[in-house]
């Protein structure tokens, strides 16, 4: 093997491992990009045009509307699986006075914005990915733009403000759902005795300051993330992707999205 031989080698593998590395961060700049001009273009008055405001409401009805009976189906199956069980068992061990600590820290904090960020995910999230991927590849956002119409304020914009009042929201109907129904289960079994306020009172009693702050901010940025990057993965298609290369890819970034922030906020506010 001659010099020209091995160097043509060596520059098909630094070729490789750059474009590896380069497309790792890539979406992630993106979505940082992309998080950025939906703040800053919500901000504007002038940005919220009739057409926008279509879209917005649009959006938030299939999100809500679709979203609701999901919630309510995984919340109901939460509370009995999993608050039932440990009011039983804390009270079986003798420890009934963690119950409010521990379905605060645990339900509330961890389990319920990883659920309600998949059930978004999964829900509307998937649908957001395919019809943006669609336009996208049948060259209609690029029609818009030649028209003089912002694709990314028309359709990004709303779809992603939608996304953030719908976790914000089916996140407290999961939440209260959830210990409505434990507590159900725990009654009609004789387990508990106290009235259903007592129960709740308990609960939120147990929350310190930034289970007030951290819990509704997962909720919300949950939200805007699965949002922004199902628009912006259907948006950042190529001409040789298809249903079966775009729903894996967005579905995995969506679900990456929803980890990220709740371990970031977690950690931030840990640290406080």
């Amino acid at each position: 093997m001659n010099f020209s031989e091995r160097f043509s080698i060596l520059h098909i593998g630094l070729a490789f491992l750059g474009r590896f590395s380069r497309s790792l961060p890539r979406f992630f700049l993106i979505v940082i990009g992309g998080g950025w001009g939906v703040l800053y273009t919500v901000l504007r008055p002038s940005a919220w045009r009739r057409t926008v405001m279509i879209e917005f409401r649009r959006s938030l009805r299939q999100l809500i509307g679709g979203g609701f009976f999901s919630v309510v189906v995984v919340a109901c199956l939460t509370g009995f699986g999993l608050v039932s069980q440990a009011v039983y068992w804390l009270g079986f061990a003798g420890m009934s006075q963690m119950t409010g600590g521990l379905l605060s820290s645990i339900l509330l904090r961890e389990i319920a914005p990883i659920l309600v960020g998949v059930i978004l995910l999964g829900r509307s999230g998937m649908l957001m990915l395919t019809e943006m991927g669609n336009l996208t590849k049948g060259g209609r956002l690029n029609t818009l733009s030649g028209m003089g119409m912002d694709p990314f304020l028309i359709f990004v914009v709303p779809r992603t403000i939608a996304m953030t009042v719908g976790g914000v929201t089916l996140g407290t109907l999961f939440g209260a759902m959830a210990l409505a129904t434990g507590y159900v289960a725990c009654w009609a079994k004789g387990i508990v005795t106290v009235s259903i306020w007592s129960f709740l009172f308990e609960v939120v009693n147990s929350m310190q300051l930034v289970d007030y702050i951290g819990i509704p901010l997962k909720f919300l940025l949950s939200g805007s993330t699965v949002g922004l990057c199902c628009c912006l993965s259907g948006i950042d298609v190529t001409a040789e992707d298809n249903l079966a290369t775009l729903m894996p890819r967005g579905f995995s970034r969506g679900i990456m999205s929803i980890l990220v922030i709740n371990v970031l906020i977690d950690v931030i506010l840990g640290s406080l």
